[in-house]
């Protein structure tokens, strides 16, 4: 109908998160018949957020997430949409073991553990890391009583409670605590590892948990393989936990930028949003408009100076930048809190000749107790085949975490010879690298404290009672991983197209 006015819908952020929003957000009004028009804005220069791929010289360079966990379906789902199924790669089969820095030595990481908890006792029984008491103090764990109340508490203090601050120290800091930079006595249970207190709920205890979740439901091999190929009308997807696409993360960024020009979408980037400001009720032409169309309009005011009305707005950003747009409105005590830690990759590419090490692994991680530069290493090149043209060598490390954040902003040069001289130390690597690649990612890694579930199921509500039409979403709330990211949006173009 001519006098039909289309659904204005905002995205703010850029990143995995406010793009795939932005596409479903296309493509679910298109198959409903709702007439609506979506403009993205990105404060940067740039879209993908985090997700960012360097291709140089036959090399492929994330200088963000590297990967996404396979059994997570959302992202393959995405794949599917956007055409890029045939693009995804998973881990080299070969490389599977993974190292543990200790004592100044890497020691393999070991066997018949998953996240830290035993899986497999007769192989926990031969850990050589772990003392005689600190294995008893573990395997009492089968005859705890689980906890009474149902209240939140810290990572650390639950890896205590149940298995003795030997193996959250040997184990878990540097294998959990490196998944999110953070420290594990201040993380929330809830927010970042909820399976543990689900296992200790149903089973009474968090091994037994785990065993039965090893024999139930394996995450790699053909069965885990054929479940992933079911998943998106039988495409075969590798048979590996860890998947990315052999371009790099970016090809998905590319690619939803791309549909998101077919479907005439606005993307701004270099266009901040400086504040929201609700104006009034919409009104409408038709039933059909008015059942998404209802609610009040929103102005947003851009860094530019220009304003731009929108009937939906969802708010896809860092709770820092979140705040500030929501904070007029409602009480945003939960994002202002939320502290971020920053970190660091370098990335090393080398020349096979020189390099002298026979990368057997996909890479280390390192205990804060070893007071090292690095907090963990990825041997790139041995762990994504991909990566590196033929005779070349790709290395990762990380740097920084809550607590030590200063090797993050180390002159570029100090910064490199302090992670030279951890691998040559750790791995007995001399080799000179051809180049260093630095990224620092400041303020990139949200810190999930104790009560941070609740704390945002509530500002959810105060959102949609204060603000209708208004949504938020992203890493300062749920996400976690990518394939979480992708969910998320989805599901926020879902809510805002009433569907």
């Amino acid at each position: 109908m001519s006098g039909e006015r289309s659904l204005r819908i905002a995205v703010v952020g850029g990143g995995l998160t406010g793009l795939s929003a932005a596409f479903y957000a296309c493509r679910l009004a298109d198959e409903a018949g709702i007439r609506a028009s979506v403009t993205v804005f990105e404060s940067s220069d740039r879209l993908g957020g985090k997700v960012n791929t360097l291709r140089r010289d036959g090399f492929v360079i994330e200088r963000g997430p590297d990967s996404f966990l396979g059994r997570k379906l959302p992202m393959l789902h995405l794949a599917r949409d956007l055409g890029l199924l045939g693009e995804i790669v998973g881990t080299n089969p070969a490389a599977v073991k993974t190292y543990l820095a200790h004592g100044g030595k890497l020691a393999p990481m070991p066997k018949g553990l998953n996240l830290g908890i035993p899986n497999d006792l007769g192989a926990f029984a031969q850990n050589s890391l772990i003392s005689p008491h600190g294995k008893l103090r573990a395997l009492d764990e089968l005859r705890l009583p689980p906890k009474m109340s149902d209240d939140d508490e810290s990572v650390g203090d639950f890896l205590e409670r149940r298995l003795g601050r030997e193996m959250v120290e040997a184990i878990a800091e540097p294998l959990l605590a490196g998944i999110h930079a953070g420290d594990l006595y201040k993380l929330g249970l809830r927010a970042t590892f909820p399976q543990f207190a689900e296992m200790e709920r149903k089973y009474g205890s968090v091994i037994r948990g785990m065993i039965d979740a090893k024999r139930k439901a394996p995450t790699t091999g053909a069965k885990a393989a054929a479940a992933r190929s079911e998943a998106v009308g039988g495409y075969p997807i590798p048979p590996t936990a860890f998947l990315t696409f052999r371009d790099g993360l970016s090809t998905l960024i590319e690619a939803l930028q791309t549909r998101l020009q077919a479907y005439r979408c606005d993307v701004r980037t270099g266009v901040g949003v400086r504040s929201l400001e609700r104006v009034s009720n919409a009104d409408t032409h038709d039933a059909t408009q008015r059942s998404v169309n209802e609610g009040p309009v929103y102005t947003l005011q851009l860094e530019d100076g220009s304003a731009f009305e929108a009937d939906r707005v969802l708010i896809a950003l860092p709770a820092f930048a979140a705040s500030g747009l929501l904070s007029p409105h409602v009480d945003v005590s939960p994002l202002a809190q939320l502290d971020y830690v920053s970190v660091a990759n370098v990335v090393l590419g080398f020349d096979a000749k020189s390099f002298g090490h026979r990368l057997d692994g996909s890479g280390f991680l390192v205990p804060h107790s070893e007071g090292r530069t690095i907090t963990a290493s990825t041997w790139t090149s041995a762990k994504w085949r991909h990566t590196a043209p033929e005779g070349k060598r790709l290395i990762r490390c990380y740097i920084g975490r809550a607590g030590d954040e200063s090797g993050v902003e180390l002159p570029d040069d100090r910064l490199a010879e302090a992670v030279r001289r951890d691998l040559r130390e750790l791995m007995g690597l001399t080799a000179v690298p051809e180049f260093v690649e630095i990224t620092r990612l400041r303020r990139s890694m949200p810190q999930y404290p104790v009560g941070h579930t609740e704390a945002i199921a509530a500002l959810r509500a105060r959102i949609e009672s204060s603000l209708p039409g208004v949504y938020a979403t992203g890493t300062p709330f749920d996400a976690v991983g990518l394939p979480d990211c992708v969910e998320m949006g989805r599901t926020a173009a879902l809510q805002m197209l009433g569907l």
